[in-house]
């Protein structure tokens, strides 16, 4: 079951049951550095909190945030200078400094998400992963039980669609659990004309 959510305010079939049951979920975010992703936990966090948010008061388990970021596999190839153009696999091992580099990057998500997450009263894990992100999303959703994943839209017209895919589109087809792909907010009409008489 796939749903999707255009707008600030939209409520889904989802959110909707979990409030009814009081049902607190396992609810998993796939993060990366792109802003659609950072949307997708921010409209998690705030439409979701009732059925994520712990609740100390009574002796009712509180429900659990997981954020997964997946790092692609690293690729090391060795270019031949003869008359061959093909390239020749060498080692996946990652050199140090790309690994350092990785690592700086990996933090500064995860602190930039949590700080999100903070003041909502909502238990929140950190998964990282190595490996192909749509395949790894959705394994991590099947091994750890999650009840809800939510991916931010990256956008793809179709035809960049058909060619490259997309992660919402992988798990919405073999995620284990219900998937809720949050869109970003469109732009309003007159910041569109703005930019189309700028480009006039």
């Amino acid at each position: 079951m796939e749903t999707y959510v255009d707008a600030i305010g939209a409520d889904t079939a989802a959110t909707t049951t979990a409030k009814q049951n009081k049902k607190k979920l396992k609810v998993m975010v796939a993060m990366d550095e792109s802003k659609n992703s950072f949307y997708a936990l921010e409209w998690a966090v705030e439409h979701l909190r009732d059925v994520i948010s712990a609740e100390p008061e009574t002796d009712q388990a509180g429900g659990l945030l997981a954020l997964v970021h997946v790092h692609p596999t690293y690729l090391q190839y060795i270019y031949p200078s003869g008359g061959t153009a093909s390239a020749v696999y060498a080692t996946d091992s990652v050199p140090e400094s790309m690994k350092k580099a990785r690592e700086e990057s990996t933090a500064k998500l995860f602190t930039r998400a949590l700080e999100i997450c903070r003041g909502k009263m909502v238990k929140t894990e950190t998964m990282i992963l190595e490996g192909d992100p749509k395949e790894m999303i959705c394994q991590a959703v099947e091994q750890t039980h999650v009840d809800l994943l939510v991916v931010g839209s990256r956008g793809l017209g179709m035809i960049k669609r058909a060619f490259l895919g997309s992660v919402s589109d992988y798990c919405a087809q073999h995620a284990k659990c219900p998937i809720l792909i949050v869109r970003p907010p469109r732009e309003t009409s007159t910041s569109s004309s703005a930019k189309e008489h700028k480009s006039k």
